[in-house]
This record gives C-alpha cells, structure tokens and sequence, in this order.
C-alpha cells in the first residue's frame, strides 16, 4: 500500500476536542513504559522535551515519572495545546511543565537542550520526516536519549480497515478516520531506518506491535547510538 500523506497539524475544536475525551490508555502507557525501561534513571534538574505532544496526556504522565524534571511539551495546534494546559492545570505539577505552541523544525528551543527527547505518533504527520529527525539531534544534549513512537503502514486497505475497527471501532467517527488516514499515512520500519542513516543518527527502529514501531537510541555530539 502506497503512503498518503495527511495534514500535518491537527487545529480544529472539534479535533482537538475528541483526541482530549478519547481513550488512549493502551498506546500511550505503552509508551511511557518503553520511556522507562530505556531511561531508568534522570538526574535532578534534567530536561524532557515530548514533540507532537497533543492534548499531553504523555506529557503530564512523564512530569509524573520524572518528578525531579522539567518537561516541555510542544505542539502546533494552539486548539490541542488549550486542553493540555487545563489538563495541566487539573494534574498538580505546577511549573515544572509548560507548552510551547511550535512546529518542525523548532530552533527556538536551543540546540543540546534536553536529556531526553520523545514523541508519539508525530512522524507520520510529517510532510518532511527529516524535520523530526532533525530536530531530535539538534535538541539532544551529548548522551541524551531519544524515545520515538509511531505507526506503521499496512500491508493493504483491507488491513488498515481492519485495524480502525480493532483498536477504534467504538470511538467518534472523527477518531475513527483520523486513525485510517493516520494508518495510510505511516512509514514502514526499513523505511525509518533509511531516513535514521541520511540524518546521520545510529538509533534503532524495531517494530513493537501490530500497529507501531520504536526509534530509541543514547545520542552523542548530535548523533544517536543505539545501546
């Protein structure tokens, strides 16, 4: 199945409304748990930064994880951003967090940055995917980490219909096409990896379910190295 990009910024009310209220338990504590088993351990005082962070329920969860950190999440719909900060607001970590209204590549942000940098489910919105990879290795301090998840292209239409009605089949018809469209719009692992070696950045691309692959690596003097 040929890739069919979709929009890259996801702005309208009623949008950023449904991904708020909808249920993303599943994929995104799976995220956070792939984050914690590569990065056990955060100095005081260190810097997270979630790209693509949506209505930031990742966000908020990592602030969570990492109490002694400061996490950044950035996003480039202001509507999705308007519920991450009242989610923020409801979660009682005060200033530790904050959100940035930012698209890709982000060189406002500082090069070498932040200790850790994640992000889940941007890639695919991409219309350039080397801005994200780009932008990882500009932000990434010298041994940072880098944690990236995102989907994975069916083999066919008939596969990626079968997934929206597995995973969504009970979610607003809004979600329900987002995630189709997201489907067709999603790389394949050996199509990552290529982009990984023109980014110049050794991090490993393994797929880790039937609908997503994970990118992590530790990053060295802008690059990443898998290990």
């Amino acid at each position: 199945m040929d890739r069919i990009p979709e929009p890259e910024l996801m702005n309208g009310a009623a949008q950023a409304h449904a991904y708020a209220e909808a249920d993303f338990e599943g994929p995104n504590s799976a995220f956070c748990g792939f984050v914690e088993q590569r990065v056990p351990f955060l100095a005081v005082d260190a810097q997270i930064v979630d790209l693509g962070c949506g209505p930031g329920d990742i966000t908020l969860r990592l602030a969570r994880r990492f109490p002694d950190c400061r996490v950044d999440g950035v996003d480039g719909a202001p509507a999705m951003l308007d519920h991450a900060r009242a989610a923020h607001a409801r979660s009682g970590l005060g200033d530790r967090v904050r959100w940035i209204t930012a698209t890709l590549p982000c060189p406002d942000l500082g090069r070498s940055s932040y200790d850790l940098v994640v992000s889940n489910s941007l890639l695919h919105h991409l219309p350039d995917p080397m801005a994200l990879w780009d932008t990882v290795s500009a932000l990434a301090r010298p041994g940072a980490t880098a944690v990236v998840m995102d989907l994975v292209r069916p083999e066919s239409d008939v596969r990626a219909r079968e997934l929206v009605e597995t995973y969504s089949g009970s979610e607003p018809p809004v979600l329900k096409t987002d995630f189709y469209h997201s489907l067709r719009a999603a790389y394949r692992v050996e199509e990552v990896r290529a982009q990984l070696v023109t980014a110049g950045l050794e991090l490993q691309a393994e797929l880790v379910s039937d609908r997503h692959l994970l990118v992590w690596g530790r990053c060295r003097e802008g690059r990443g190295t898998a290990g």
